[in-house]
Parts: structure tokens; sequence; C-alpha cells
């Protein structure tokens, strides 16, 4: 595969704000505008850019009741697959956003939402637990958000500090 001009900056300055024209980016990249172009299409033919999309503050939009958990399962990888067989069931699931191999005493990081507790609760105990390979569950659930995916939420406007004069 051949090595794409700028792909780490590329995708630095995508991240951050995927709404840039390609001329704000390729002054950005220090590229021209016809680069990017080919830059961004290799790098969606590769892989790297898997989707476009926004950060969204879920709380402020009304009749969207979500309830969000972090879901660490212990299990035991299956012989000869290893953890990569039971992800792929995992991931399978529509609650399920994200899902990682972790390091500790858990196996999988799993993000899910749903529109209640009571569904999480029970995706966790008629869809998870009883899978032959899950050992352990622990789930915990979002109960404000301040941060996520370097987006600060809800950036208090008041200044708290105390005057302190001589």
């Amino acid at each position: 595969m051949a090595e794409i001009k700028n792909a780490k900056k590329l995708v630095d300055i995508l991240h951050k704000n995927c709404k840039l024209s390609l001329e704000q980016v390729a002054t950005m990249a220090d590229m021209t505008v016809p680069e990017v172009a080919a830059a961004i299409d290799a790098l969606e033919a590769n892989g790297t850019i898997l989707g476009y999309g926004a950060v969204i503050n879920w709380d402020k939009i009304q009749g969207k009741e979500t309830v969000t958990a972090y879901i660490e399962l212990q299990v035991s990888p299956q012989r000869h697959k290893g953890f990569n067989r039971l992800a792929e069931r995992i991931y399978q699931f529509p609650e399920v956003k994200s899902l990682n191999l972790m390091s500790g005493n858990y196996d999988f990081g799993i993000t899910v939402e749903a529109s209640s507790i009571q569904e999480i609760a029970m995706f966790v105990s008629e869809r998870l637990a009883p899978m032959e390979s899950v050992l352990d569950t622990a789930t915990h659930f979002v109960l404000k958000r301040y941060k996520s995916d370097g987006v600060i939420y809800d950036v208090p406007t008041d200044d708290d500090r105390e005057v302190i004069s001589l």
C-alpha cells in the first residue's frame, strides 16, 4: 500500500472538524486541493476513514430519552478463536455502540444505549450473561457527560473563582 502524504495530519484535521471545505483542509495541511481530495479518497478506500459524523449532546434533544451504560465483561476465550468470535457476536447487537478488548480484570469494555435502565438490564441478563463464554459482568450507568471524543459538554459560563485582594 502506497504511503499517503500527510495522512496523520489530514485525519487529525478531519477528526476535529469534518465539515471543513477541501480548500480549508488543504491550507491547514499545507497541500493542494487535488492532493487533499486524492488523499481523502485513498484514506476512505483503505479503511482508515470509516465514516463522518457529529458529536451530539443528546440531552439537549427533546423526545430522545437515552440511557448509556458501560459494561465490563469477563469471558473465557474460545479455543482456537480467542476473543474475536465472541466480539463478532456481541458487536452485532444494535444496543452495542462500542466494543473494546481491554487489559485488566475484565476482557471487554462495551458501551450500550437503550431507552431505559430496564432495557439495558434485560440486554445484560438475556443476551450477554447467558453466552457460554461469559464469566462475569459489571454494568455502570452514565449519570452525566462532561466530555466525549474530545468535546466538552456544557462549558461553564460563570467564573466561580474567589476574588483575592491584598
